[in-house]
This record gives C-alpha cells, sequence and structure tokens, in this order.
C-alpha cells in the first residue's frame, strides 16, 4: 500500500493523548510557584524538544541531498511529515518569545531589569542576551526553517506529478534548497540553541554545548523514526523497507548515542579539568543536587544503547529495535529536562526575592544548591504532569505527522535514487 490511510482509531488515540497534555500543562500552572514557573518550563521544555526534532528531520533530508545519499529514499516521506511540525513549532516558540518579551515568564535570569542592574556577569552579556533580540532571532530562525520545510516538500510532492520525464530537474531545485539550508541551519541552530536553553543558566557558558543539544534532539528524531516506520510496517505498509534499511536506521542510532556520549564527556572533562567558577557551577549543581537525573541520563542515552546495540543482528530484530528506541527518545527528553530545570528553579527562586546579587557564579552555585537541596516536584524528578505533557505534545506531533503523510504517497515514485532505495543492502 503506498497511501497512507489515517484510521479514525489512531486520530482518536493521539487526541486522546492530547487531551491528557492540555490538562497535565494546565495543571501544572497551579501546581507550582506562584511565577508559575513549572507551566512555563514544561512548555518551554516540551516545544523546543518537538522543534528541535523537526528540525533535525529536515536537515537530514538536505544533508541525504546534498551528499547524494538514496538508502533512505524510500521512507523519506516520513521525515518530511515531521518537518512539517515545524509550523505549530513556529507557533509554540514565539508564544514563548511573546511572554518572555513582555515578562509573562521568569524563565530567564537575564529578562530581570533588577538582576542585570546590580549583576556584573548578567551586564556584559545583555547585548545578546536580551528580549529584543530573543523575539528576533526566534522569528527570523524559526521562520526560515518553516520556509525551508515548505518548499522543499512543495518540490518533492510535485516531482510526483511532474517529475517523471524531467530527469533530474526536481532534484536540483532540492539540491539548491538544501545546499542554501544546510549552513543557514548550522549557524542559526546554534544560535537559538544559546537563547532558548543555554542562557537558563546565564553564568554559565559552553562551547560545545550547542553540538551537544544538537546530536540530542538528532538521536530523538532517529528513535522516533524507527518507532513510526515499525508502526506503519505493523500495519501494513512500507512493504519494502526492510532489515536492511532498519539496520543502518539502527547504526545511527547506535553511533550517535556514542557520539553524544563524547561530547558530553567532552564538555564535562574540559569544564572540570579548567575549574573555572564561572562554568563548574553548571556541572556542581547537577551532579550533587540532582544524581537521578544526571547519571540516570548516562545510563539510558549511552549505556543502555550501547550494549543493547552493539551487536550487528540486534540492529535487525525489530522487537530489540524498537524497545531501545522508545528508551532513547524518552532519554533524550530527559536530556532537554536536566538542561532546563535546575535553571529555571534558581531563576525562580532568585526573581521571587531569595536573593538578586549573582555578581559570582559561585556564589549562585551554592544558593540554587540550597534551594535544590529538597525535593521539589516536577523540577528534582519528572512528576506526572511532566510525563503527560510529553504525551500531548507526543500526540500533537504524531497527529501532524501521519496527516501529513496521509496527503501524499508514502514513496516518492519519481526520485531519481528510488530505486537504489528499493534495492539497498547491507554487507
Amino acid at each position: 500500500m503506498n497511501q497512507f490511510v489515517f484510521s479514525g482509531r489512531t486520530k482518536t488515540t493521539l487526541l486522546a493523548f492530547m487531551a491528557i497534555g492540555a490538562i497535565c500543562l494546565g495543571m501544572s500552572w497551579f501546581a507550582g510557584d506562584h511565577l508559575h514557573s513549572r507551566f512555563w518550563s514544561n512548555l518551554l521544555h516540551n516545544a523546543v524538544f518537538f522543534t528541535g526534532i523537526s528540525f533535525m528531520a529536515l536537515f537530514f533530508i538536505a544533508v541525504c541531498i546534498t551528499a547524494y545519499a538514496g538508502w533512505a529514499t524510500l521512507f523519506k516521506r516520513v521525515w518530511e511529515a515531521f518537518s512539517l511540525f515545524l509550523i505549530p513549532g513556529f507557533i509554540l516558540m514565539i508564544i514563548l518569545a511573546v511572554s518572555t518579551y513582555f515578562g509573562a515568564n521568569h524563565l530567564y535570569h537575564w529578562n530581570d531589569a533588577a538582576s542585570v542592574a546590580t549583576d556584573e556577569i548578567l551586564n556584559h552579556k545583555k547585548g545578546f542576551l536580551n528580549k529584543n533580540w530573543y523575539m528576533l532571532s526566534t522569528l527570523l530562525i524559526v521562520g526560515a526553517w518553516t520556509f525551508f520545510a515548505v518548499k522543499m516538500r512543495k518540490v518533492s510532492l510535485d516531482e510526483d506529478v511532474n517529475g517523471g520525464d524531467s530527469g533530474f530537474s526536481h532534484h536540483q531545485t532540492l539540491r539548491k534548497y538544501s545546499a542554501a539550508f544546510l549552513p543557514i541551519a548550522g549557524f542559526s541552530s546554534a544560535a537559538v540553541i544559546w537563547q532558548w536553553i543555554m542562557s537558563i543558566d546565564a553564568h554559565w557558558y559552553s562551547t560545545l554545548f550547542a553540538w551537544y543539544a544538537t546530536a540530542s534532539w538528532f538521536v530523538a528524531m532517529m528513535a522516533l523514526t524507527i518507532l513510526v516506520l515499525l508502526f506503519l510496517k505493523a500495519n501494513g505498509y512500507y512493504e519494502n523497507v526492510t532489515a536492511d534499511h532498519m539496520h543502518d536506521l539502527g547504526k545511527f542510532l547506535f553511533g550517535f548515542s556514542v557520539f553524544w556520549m563524547y561530547l558530553w564527556f567532552s564538555q564535562y572533562m574540559l569544564i572540570w579539568y579548567g575549574n573555572v567558577g564561572e562554568e563548574t557551577g553548571y556541572f556542581k549543581l547537577r551532579e550533587e543536587e540532582y544524581p537521578i537525573l544526571f547519571y540516570g541520563n548516562l545510563v539510558i542515552n549511552f549505556v543502555l544503547p550501547f550494549f543493547v546495540l552493539m551487536r550487528n543482528d540486534t540492529k535487525r530484530k525489530f522487537g530489540s529495535l524498537g524497545l531501545v528506541a522508545i528508551l532513547v527518545f524518552v532519554g533524550h527528553w530527559w536530556d532537554y529536562f536536566l538542561m532546563i530545570k535546575p535553571g529555571v528553579l534558581h531563576t525562580s527562586h532568585a526573581v521571587a526575592g531569595h536573593g538578586h546579587d549573582h555578581g559570582h557564579a559561585a556564589e549562585g552555585a551554592a544558593h540554587g544548591a540550597e534551594h535544590a537541596s529538597h525535593f521539589v516536584s516536577g523540577f528534582s524528578l519528572p512528576g506526572l504532569l511532566e510525563f503527560g505533557t510529553m504525551l500531548g505534545f507526543l500526540g500533537l506531533f504524531l497527529f501532524v505527522a501521519l496527516t501529513a503523510l496521509s496527503k501524499a504517497p508514502l514513496v516518492a515514485k519519481n526520485d531519481p535514487y528510488l530505486e537504489e532505495s528499493l534495492h539497498h543492502h547491507v554487507v
């Protein structure tokens, strides 16, 4: 079958997920402090995580086209469908940008005028960390990503209708868009990651953070690709997607889990070795006050996929591959939780009046530890509201993706690399 039918049962299930997510997100407004830090951090966490997955799908499409890679052509429509979540993702990030601009949330210490006035470090960074640039960069960058996603999808669909006798003309157009998008994606993703995530801990910085956060997005995208393909195959679609295709997706899941760990270690080791107060506070707070999050992150996202997927045959066993994909997907959602939540909790206490003097990073880390030393629901560990919100965003993401899949053939029949993909074989 080359036409996906979005069944009523699947729609109902995903709508139920979205309803659960909306309820949990709404409840988190009342479950946290008077600044509603739990609500805003949950919204930021999931909006950034799923928008990033969508971005990485578009990025990998562009990489494959530019590299003349044809092995994934058979199921590239799955990645095209993922990329279209950039449309609701753009809306979600604008909501966060507008709320930051008008001071409706207190996610960022640098957005508190009183703190900036008395904090030398924040004052020196205000040329980049300010509400105007946060708003403008989100509008321009995510808007550009969305433009490329829509345009490349349009060319791909037109190739199905008008590409039969035109040779590589459509693919050449896609190659031009891909070549233009890749450098934009590389530089712009780092800029927004610094704004959206790294600036939560505004005294801290890392030259590896953008690589690290992007690798986390990529592994989550690969895990979700595997799960969606297994779902489609279980329902009679993509019969030509073989164990060889899944094996290569498993290799990407395995390889980039190792790459993620390499970046994690490199970032941690360099900061530990340098022992600079402005940098070590970030890890000191998380390692000492959030040990379950900190060490659990390494176990789920490296130890488990490394030892399970190390065997070559495991990447061909759909059950084992699917189980690892589920664990890794949740694990990188956990990774973003660890990036965001401790810093937001620290900032909420500072802005609430528990101390605006954060001129020294060491004092800031000690202050954060003082408030993180006791369990805080939704911050020390993900609670039911956090998992419920994630389920809602996942439902929305899959609803958008499956709707897109249902509106076009699952296989791009006129793609010049389709035959290569159909005969793909892993030695």
